[in-house]
């Protein structure tokens, strides 16, 4: 079993909130990880049809045993039972009593910040890190890209492409279903297929729309579904201090690599070797390594991207208070100077020295021309360098 790094900041927050609320994806490790962290609580599972019936008929039997600690898990089953949450908890007057999980953002969210507004810290759980795998030496990032880093896969170890199939089905057929009405399920998950191929890429809503055959309102809606249920993230745009012409548009990110290579037909590491899209993959690797790091610590990601009109482009921009730590990030395994070509540009439009950093395909560590150079796997290491330079 691995250990999540979320969990001491839930520990932390159980002492000053009287509820903690753990949302992400399906099959990200939350029920696990809630568990392991609160292993005397009562645990309720709504998506159980017995434990729902019973919550809709007599809410209140739900939080009879509050006071010694209670977890329900999958609570959007249920979203009317927040207000009862907020009663029971509020009468308690007791910190770290009710943890809540759920798979997406809809309604469950929209109800906590009606009920529990003030009263719940939100943590969001993403699939496993490189923090908490530890790849071996002899590993390469081509190899975690095709397995993906969703919990099961190194739990019980099915195979990626079973288990990822097994994922859509259930996405498609079970959360989507249950949230929207889609007249054409088939189109929706070509839509998902689409949007796999410009991961790490601007979005384009129109040609999202057209190459669907879709309306771009359709277009717009189907990406707030997705990101409400945590399958992309959209990165936005670096505005602060910079008076040029800035690219307004969000980047388009997955939460899990493994997701796209299935999407995208990539069975194993010969078939990314070869595939057009293969430095994207990398960088949506990386991009989530950065997200899990602020995720699993109960940070808000500092995290957006910097493109201007005149094509320079840093990949991400971490926002540390008054000032910016730019990041590229490149697949290839050979240093190559031209890397640091627009973290230069950017150091001097700024009239600032910044720190810099170049998330790299090969995992050595070195620095040069002032730009710290870490492997794909190296990610928290990095920001906690910066951190402790703050």
């Amino acid at each position: 079993m691995i250990r999540r790094k979320m969990y001491s900041a839930l520990q932390r927050a159980a002492k000053s909130f009287p509820v903690l609320t753990v949302t992400g994806p399906r099959q990200s490790g939350k029920t696990t990880l809630v568990r392991m962290s609160f292993p005397r609580y009562e645990y309720l599972n709504l998506e159980n049809p017995e434990t729902l019936r019973l919550a809709r008929d007599d809410p209140r039997s739900v939080f009879r045993n509050l006071r010694s600690g209670l977890i329900i898990d999958e609570v959007q089953r249920f979203p009317e039972l927040l207000s009862w949450a907020q009663v029971f908890t509020d009468e308690l007057a007791r910190p770290g009593r009710l943890i809540l999980t759920g798979s997406n953002q809809f309604e469950y969210i929209s109800g906590i910040g009606q009920s529990l507004a003030g009263r719940t810290a939100i943590f969001k759980l993403l699939p496993l890190s490189c923090e908490e795998i530890k790849p071996k030496i002899r590993d390469r990032w081509e190899d975690y890209a095709v397995k993906g880093f969703y919990p099961r896969i190194y739990d019980t170890a099915p195979e990626p492409q079973l288990f990822y199939s097994s994922f859509v089905m259930t996405y498609l057929e079970r959360d989507i279903r249950a949230l929207i009405q889609l007249k054409n399920l088939a189109s929706y998950e070509r839509f998902v297929t689409l949007c796999a191929g410009r991961t790490a890429s601007i979005l384009n809503l129109s040609s999202l729309a057209t190459d669907c055959g879709v309306d771009q309102k359709t277009a717009a809606a189907w990406i707030d579904l997705l990101e409400a249920s945590y399958v992309v993230y959209l990165l936005k745009p670096h505005y602060e201090n910079l008076n040029k012409r800035i690219i307004k548009s969000p980047k388009l990110y997955f939460f899990d690599v493994g997701l796209v290579a299935y999407l995208l037909g990539i069975r194993n590491k010969s078939d990314l070797n070869s595939h057009p899209l293969r430095g994207q993959l990398f960088e949506t690797l990386v991009v989530a390594e950065f997200l899990k790091y602020y995720h699993n610590r109960g940070i808000v990601p500092p995290l957006t991207y910097y493109r201007d009109s005149r094509g320079h482009e840093i990949d991400l921009m971490v926002n540390l208070g008054n000032r910016s730590f730019p990041v590229e990030i490149k697949s290839g395994s050979t240093l190559n100077t031209d890397f640091l070509r627009n973290i230069h540009y950017l150091r001097k439009l700024t009239a600032e020295t910044q720190a810099a950093g170049l998330i790299f395909g090969d995992r050595r560590r070195s620095e040069t021309q002032g730009v710290k150079v870490a492997g794909w796997d190296k990610v928290a290491q990095l920001l906690n360098e910066q951190n402790e330079m703050a």
